[in-house]
């Protein structure tokens, strides 16, 4: 496991969610697995998820629980509440109050993170109190009354355009097209590396989201029927 992690140190903070920190030695990612008591499958999936845009394994995901996706969800949300955005928020706050007056970008960038902000927030809230307990109390039903013996068929159509990741791509783009005036080039840099790395975790995050979790459900919505 540690050669994967060294060559794609973006996966750093994904074995974190899974209670997997660093020291892993020469151990392998099923020893890794068997020390945590995690399902080396559904580890292997969500890396290979991160790593590869064209993964989509459909009879293995058939083979996973709704609750250790959303476990993993869960855990992706609270690492973005507790770490990821008050990150660039110290960043971005260090940033404003040492750049000139008169780089009249500041405002612009301030209310893009706020906005970002309250829309990741917002969801993030959603997920904890209606759309995670609607996929668990769905998984619970079918399991309590199987349909059948029949399986669930995934699909894999691409999701419209998410608004979170518009707004990190609009607010990084922001920085780099159109500051102006005097601002502390290394605090720039340390807003716009933070601003990136969130933005490259949420579109990861977000193919697990769409690409694994709603193909679920929706299949399970059909078994309902």
């Amino acid at each position: 496991m540690s050669e994967v992690v060294e060559e794609h140190p973006s996966l750093i903070p994904v074995i974190n969610r899974f209670g997997i920190r660093l020291g892993l030695g020469d151990k392998s990612v099923k020893a890794v697995c068997a020390e945590h008591q995690l399902d080396t499958d559904f580890v292997l999936t969500v890396i290979n998820t991160f790593l590869n845009d064209e993964y989509f394994p459909e009879r293995k995901l058939q083979t996973f629980h709704t609750s250790q996706i959303i476990d993993y969800l869960t855990k992706t949300n609270q690492y973005y509440l507790r770490f990821q955005l008050p990150n660039i928020e110290r960043h971005l706050n260090s940033f404003i109050s040492m750049s000139t007056p008169d780089n009249h970008t500041l405002a612009l960038i301030g209310k893009f993170f706020s906005t970002f902000k309250e829309e990741l927030t917002a969801r993030i809230e959603a997920d904890g109190k209606v759309w995670f307990p609607y996929c668990l109390s769905l998984s619970e039903q079918l399991t309590a009354c199987p349909a059948s013996g029949e399986e669930l068929h995934l699909g894999s159509e691409a999701h419209e355009e998410d608004t979170i990741e518009a707004l990190l791509f609009d607010l990084k783009s922001i920085m780099i097209k159109h500051l102006s005036g005097e601002y502390n080039e290394n605090l720039c840099y340390a807003v716009i590396f933070a601003i990136s790395s969130l933005e490259k975790d949420i579109k990861q995050h977000n193919r697990i989201r769409y690409r694994i979790l709603t193909p679920m459900v929706a299949a399970m919505e059909k078994l309902r029927k």
